[in-house]
């Protein structure tokens, strides 16, 4: 056979383009945290959160001051070199206390978001998997559950655990965590729900019930691990609303009670006199602030990243 070179020629340089490979092959991890370095607000707001976190745990230690000595030399003395944010009323360090009160405010958030992933995980996958009238039962309560403010939560479960354990520091926290999980679960529950009922009708679900599949196996390695997107954005989303939450109540007295404070307590403490020494209200209203803004950054974020139809 003779070789004509007319029957060829040379591919165009643009289709040259197309079979090349734009980035290298990534997971869907792999990917998300590509795209979440990309958002300069999500990563400062991460930045910030490993500060204040490292900042609560290891202040305290370091400094010279502690959360509880009284000074009253030094009361109501405005932010110096000794004292970065002054004092309080009763000669007490409120930088010191700041960063004490941010190791309780995160340590209640962070527990009762861990929480609220395990109970809201396990219950709302349980729910979405099984379907039919144990589902309808499963919701119904959560809807009852989640009509209830979460105020009465907290003063019952607070007079029931002051009244047991005599300590009401502790009983405000155990008190607050409890309430937390109680109505906090429920959000989680119905996300994890919709993502089980969406995903349970896909291919690979089939695929794994032809395989002989356990139902608990496709439920925790199929079925929960590929809901992980949507389970971490809204357990990110909760701990803001827990820290303001904690805030909140801690500032009208339903809270850490002295000598340990709180975000909350610590606002709740400086209204009196905030007229005279505004200082002692703005820190811990400007760390409350920071902190909520920084973990919606981050929030908002991962939502972004780890949507696969942002995928790009």
């Amino acid at each position: 056979m003779e070789f004509n070179p007319e029957l060829f020629e040379k591919i165009p340089e643009e289709e040259k383009v197309l079979n090349e490979i734009v980035r290298s092959s990534e997971t869907y991890w792999q990917d998300a945290w590509r795209r979440l370095r990309q958002n300069k607000l999500a990563i400062g707001g991460l930045i910030f959160v490993i500060f204040i976190t490292l900042a609560a745990i290891f202040g305290p230690i370091f400094s010279k001051y502690n959360y509880y000595s009284q000074n009253f030399d030094i009361t109501n003395m405005g932010p110096s070199f000794d004292h970065w944010f002054g004092t309080d009323k009763f000669g007490r360090d409120v930088f010191v206390r700041i960063l004490y009160g941010a190791r309780i405010s995160l340590t209640i958030a962070y527990v009762a978001s861990i929480l609220n992933l395990i109970i809201g995980v396990a219950y709302g996958g349980i729910s979405g998997y099984v379907g039919g009238a144990i589902d309808n039962v499963m919701m119904r309560i959560v809807d009852i559950i989640y009509s209830i403010p979460m105020m009465i939560y907290v003063i019952l479960i607070m007079a029931f655990l002051s009244g047991r354990n005599g300590n009401q520091s502790d009983g405000g926290i155990k008190s607050i965590i409890i309430a937390l999980v109680i109505g906090f679960w429920v959000t989680m529950a119905r996300i994890v729900r919709s993502q089980i009922i969406t995903l349970k009708e896909q291919e690979f679900i089939l695929a794994a019930k032809v395989s002989g599949a356990s139902h608990p196996r496709i439920l925790l390695r199929h079925l929960i691990p590929n809901s992980m997107g949507a389970i971490i954005v809204t357990m990110t989303l909760s701990i803001p609303s827990a820290i303001f939450t904690e805030a909140f109540l801690s500032f009208i007295g339903l809270g850490i009670s002295a000598p340990k404070a709180s975000w909350g307590t610590l606002a709740s403490e400086a209204l009196e006199g905030y007229m005279l020494y505004p200082y002692q209200l703005f820190f811990p209203a400007l760390a409350i602030c920071l902190t909520i803004l920084a973990f919606n950054l981050l929030g908002d974020g991962l939502r972004d990243s780890l949507d696969p139809k942002m995928r790009k």
